[in-house]
């Protein structure tokens, strides 16, 4: 059989499949790393909230046992609004990450479209070369054919002649 013509391509294509396959795979590991990030912060906002809560609770409890003071209450004041501006923080970072994980989510989607767009690329190349490969065992059976005939009607004719 001869070589097919279109090798290079087909060659190309699967090659083309296999970096898009790895794509994909790349991007769903992004996009999971992503999620546990989120997933990270969203559960350390969580512990700071509730640490918020007992150390003033803690820090209350101090003040009431030295004797409430105006300036006491005003510290502690100060100590929880700290808190809440790093709770604050944090919650913007946790927005930043869930806009980092819907990033991700549309490029794990547009690789999912380019390993299909590869596929079926690399589908269409083989279709092409099975049906090539038919036609050339159709053309070489005909051709095998003929000339089992041109050899019978030889032999057909030299026992005519004798």
């Amino acid at each position: 059989m001869p070589p097919y013509r279109l090798q290079a391509l087909l060659d190309i294509r699967a090659r083309a499949k296999e970096e898009a396959e790895q794509a994909f795979s790349a991007a769903v590991k992004a996009l999971e790393k992503e999620k546990a990030e989120q997933k990270r912060l969203e559960e350390e906002l969580a512990q700071r909230k509730a640490e918020r809560k007992q150390k003033v609770d803690a820090y209350l409890q101090q003040v009431m046992a030295k004797g409430a003071g105006i300036n006491g209450l005003n510290m502690m004041n100060r100590f929880e609004e700290r808190l809440k501006d790093e709770e604050a923080q944090l919650a913007l970072e946790i927005e930043r990450q869930k806009e980092a994980v819907k990033v991700a989510e549309r490029q794990v989607e547009q690789r999912r479209r380019e390993m299909a767009e590869a596929a079926k690329e690399l589908k269409a190349i083989e279709k092409h070369k099975e049906n090539w490969a038919k036609q050339i065992r159709a053309e070489r059976q005909a051709k095998e054919e003929l000339n089992q005939e041109e050899i019978g009607n030889t032999l057909f004719l030299m026992r005519q002649r004798k």
